[in-house]
């Protein structure tokens, strides 16, 4: 998977164009993807990444890096290993871009605020 471009509300990935939140694998974007809180993500927001953790979690916290990470959510993905990573959106994109490919990374990012 190659994240193409971002901006407000806008995202492309591998040729495909994405304007919701969105989750990242390593073989297939979800679309679907939908937080309990606007502008938070907890563990119940991920039950797909943590029963199968990557070694690394990037959170895109929007444009201006508003969405914030729970702290029941940093502790889980704490012991099951994980690494997480929580920049605004634009730059999440960078990260999943240049760690995709050398390790296992899933990106959570959200597209707007």
């Amino acid at each position: 998977m190659h994240i193409e471009s971002y901006r407000f509300d806008h995202l492309v990935v591998d040729g495909k164009a994405y304007t919701s939140d969105v989750i990242i694998y390593p073989d297939r974007v979800d679309a679907r993807w939908w937080r309990q809180e606007g502008h938070a993500v907890c563990a119940e927001d991920l039950p797909e990444v943590l029963a199968d953790p990557p070694e690394v979690l990037i959170v895109g916290q929007g444009s201006p890096g508003r969405m914030e990470v729970r702290p029941e959510l940093r502790e889980a993905l704490k012991q099951a290993g994980v690494e997480l990573i929580e920049q605004p959106t634009q730059q999440a994109c960078q990260t999943y871009n240049r760690l995709a490919g050398q390790r296992t990374v899933v990106a959570a990012l959200h597209l707007t605020c």
